[in-house]
């Protein structure tokens, strides 16, 4: 069996305010003629596919283009993500399974497999760890909790099966462990941790020939056998080095896998340029090169120069984001809003502003009920 193993398509998404629709829209003709070019069996879509529960007209009709041309070359698996609305997106599964777009957005359903030649293929949609926890009975709470529940539903079914049945599983988790070292993360990434634990140990996936993993947006090789395949495009500054694609994987009779990378077209190339002075900026023929690209720019003069952005922009006119950070001052280089909370949990950002306005950091009471009151909107979120 070959199959393409794409995810978080992130439909409908901006960068800095820029429209990325166009660009996903190429990506998608890259996907449909990679996948008949290399005859593949199936395309596997790893979750993410819009970039929030209540997409744009927009973003949907590409969704719709995107499935209609793709299955007229293979069959198609999909499965919500964390950004999907799963009711949404699973509309009219049952109708869509006899035309070959197999989409998986249920969890009771985590044991019934798609069966591609002769390849048992389970889509694990992303699981909310505290909506699952009631119907499944779990013990513990947190994503590692309810993927192993998953897997053992998934298991059984397998048990049942012919000797040497090959199997792949779709799942869309933040998955750490294997041969790597530990996944690299971007700023466009939403953080899916529950009571400050995101973590999936690979080993969850032990026995499965393949699994194709979505949420990071940089590909990555957790084993030879759990892969990310990355997002179709950058979404943030934090990837300007990623290469982005789908991986083109082979899986033979005996359960030998080999992959290789199809790497996408780049709608414009992204640079975080170091630090320097506007005068030298507006006039070193060093910075020709990236004329064209999206640029983060931080200026070191002493004062703020006037008119910056303006100015910039007649060399640079992709300039995206400009901050200002003097040389020799004390004061720490200005940081995006992406870069000063990426370490930092939605309770703590909102216990920031609480001190913010009442002058006083928040008390555990407060810090509670902020708690209390995301889990709420996470969970209404994952039932939209």
């Amino acid at each position: 069996m070959r199959f393409l193993h794409t995810s978080d398509w992130h439909l409908g998404r901006s960068f800095h305010r820029e429209d990325l629709l166009a660009a996903q829209g190429t990506f998608v003709d890259h996907l449909v003629e990679t996948a008949r070019s290399e005859r593949v069996d199936a395309v596997l879509v790893s979750g993410d596919v819009y970039d929030r529960a209540l997409p744009s007209v927009d973003a949907v009709r590409l969704a719709d283009e995107a499935l209609s041309r793709l299955r007229e070359v293979a069959r198609v698996v999909l499965i919500s993500g964390n950004h999907d609305s799963a009711r949404r997106l699973g509309f009219g599964a049952g109708l869509m399974d006899a035309a070959g777009v197999h989409l998986r957005t249920d969890p009771a359903a985590v044991g019934e497999p798609v069966l591609i030649g002769g390849v048992a293929v389970y889509g694990i949609p992303y699981l909310e760890p505290d909506l699952v926890r009631g119907d499944w009975k779990l013990d513990e709470r947190g994503h590692a909790a309810a993927l192993t529940a998953a897997m053992r539903r998934i298991r059984a079914d397998l048990a049942g099966r012919a000797p040497g049945t090959r199997s792949v599983v779709l799942a869309h988790a933040f998955v750490t462990g294997g041969e790597a070292p530990e996944p690299e993360t971007s700023d466009s990434e939403r953080d899916i941790s529950v009571g400050g634990a995101a973590n999936v140990p690979a080993g969850v996936f032990d026995g499965i020939d393949y699994v194709a993993l979505g949420h990071l947006h940089g590909r990555q090789r957790v084993t030879e056998r759990v892969r990310y395949s990355g997002s179709p495009l950058a979404y943030s500054f934090s990837e300007e080095h990623h290469v982005k694609g789908s991986w083109l994987v082979d899986l033979a009779d005996d359960g030998t896998v080999t992959a290789e990378f199809a790497e996408a077209p780049v709608p414009r190339r992204l640079r975080r340029l170091p630090p320097a002075r506007i005068d030298d900026l507006l006039t070193d023929p060093r910075y020709d090169a990236y004329r064209d690209h999206w640029l983060q720019i931080t200026l070191t003069d002493p004062n703020r120069p006037a008119a910056a952005m303006e100015r910039l922009r007649r060399r640079f006119p992709h300039v995206l984001v400009l901050g200002h950070a003097p040389e020799g001052g004390d004061e720490r280089p200005e940081r995006t809003w992406s870069e000063r909370v990426r370490e930092k949990s939605e309770t703590d950002i909102a216990g920031d502003f609480v001190a913010e306005v009442t002058g006083a950091p928040a008390g555990d009471a407060e810090r509670a009920l902020l708690y209390e009151a995301f889990e709420a909107c996470r969970q209404k979120e994952a039932q939209a």
